[in-house]
C-alpha cells in the first residue's frame, strides 16, 4: 500500500509541474482545435505536431536570426547580380578566343 501512495504522490507532483509549465493548457488547446476541425485530418499526429510547433511562443533570438537570414539573402542576391554585370563588362575587354589563337 505504501508503494501505491508514493507513486500517487509522484503523479501529483508531475501533474502540478505540467500545469505550472503550461504544458497541459497547450495540449488542451491543440486537442480542442483538432476536435473542432470540420474535416478531421488523415494523420492526427501530424496535426498535433504542426499545431504544437506554432503554439510555442517565439523566441526573440529566433526572430532576430530570421531577420538576419533574410537580410543576408538580399545581400547575396545583390552580389550575384553585381558579379554577373562585372563578368559581362570584363568579357568586353578580354580578347576573344580567336584573337588569342592568332597571336
Amino acid at each position: 500500500m505504501a508503494h501505491y501512495k508514493a507513486t500517487d504522490s509522484k503523479c501529483q507532483q508531475f501533474r502540478r509541474y505540467l500545469e505550472k509549465s503550461g504544458v497541459l493548457d497547450t495540449l488542451t488547446k491543440v486537442l480542442v482545435a483538432l476536435y473542432e476541425e470540420p474535416e478531421k485530418p488523415n494523420n492526427a499526429l501530424d496535426f498535433l505536431k504542426h499545431h504544437l510547433g506554432t503554439a510555442t511562443p517565439e523566441n526573440p533570438e529566433i526572430e532576430l536570426l530570421r531577420l538576419e537570414l533574410a537580410e543576408m539573402k538580399e545581400k547575396y542576391e545583390a552580389i550575384v547580380e553585381e558579379n554577373k554585370k562585372l563578368k559581362t563588362k570584363l568579357a568586353q575587354y578580354e580578347p576573344s578566343q580567336e584573337e588569342k589563337r592568332a597571336e
